[in-house]
């Protein structure tokens, strides 16, 4: 997994996701759908932005009969591998998001072992407890309990939040959601976020100027 400079990538959380994602849109020339949807929540939004690799697993949080691999291995992959990471858990029980995917003791253990984010297309507990271990994470909402909590698969692609994620994957998450940044583009998409900064600080101090009309906006679109 090829990984960045982190000046580049501390360069790179400065941004918000829109921002990065209006950069991404100049990179590629047309608008595309590297982003999460409107369920994927920001459940503490009071930490900082985050960013990192992902680093993926499927669960099932009630299902008895799911398969139930072993913990330790997936613990053991986000030990090895570079990061930072943000762990993406999605929950493909038979009832998603009835039990949690995510508590503060996995907060804990992962933030040990290099998770800086989660992003959970599910939903998780002890919220308190993860403000507590510091953990920014997003995820469908809060529930209190879980059942048979299984891990039925690890280090393979998955769909969160309508945002299709790969191991390894460039993901930067705040308030608004979550956004892909291709890794191989990371100092091109840096480049345009400046440039995307720049030109909206020249919009806004239009539409705040005092000679502020409808008619200069036509004149300024050539119109």
């Amino acid at each position: 997994m090829p990984t960045l400079d982190q000046k580049l990538l501390e360069e790179l959380r400065q941004f918000d996701s829109p921002t990065l994602f209006n950069a991404v849109t100049r990179l590629r020339g047309t608008p595309g759908e590297d982003y999460t949807d409107h369920t994927i929540r920001c459940l503490l939004p009071e930490l900082d932005a985050v960013i990192g690799y992902a680093a993926t697993a499927e669960v099932t949080t009630n299902d008895p009969d799911s398969p139930a691999l072993d913990w330790l291995d997936y613990y053991a992959l986000l030990e090895k591998t570079p990061g930072p990471l943000i762990a993406v858990l999605k929950d493909v029980d038979s009832r998603p998001g009835r039990g949690a995917s995510f508590g503060d003791g996995m907060a804990t253990v992962h933030q040990r072992l290099g998770v800086v984010g989660v992003l959970v297309d599910g939903t998780v507990r002890d919220l308190a407890g993860i403000r507590r271990v510091g953990l920014p994470v997003f995820a469908l909402g809060t529930v209190p309990g879980h059942g048979a909590f299984h891990l039925t698969r690890f280090n393979h692609p998955l769909t969160v939040g309508q945002l299709r994620v790969r191991p390894g994957d460039l993901l930067l998450a705040d308030q608004d959601g979550c956004v892909k940044i291709p890794v191989e583009s990371a100092a091109e998409v840096l480049r345009l976020a400046h440039q995307v900064r720049t030109d909206e600080e020249a919009i806004f101090a239009d539409y705040r100027a005092v000679d502020f009309r409808v008619e200069k906006m036509r004149k300024e679109r050539g119109q």
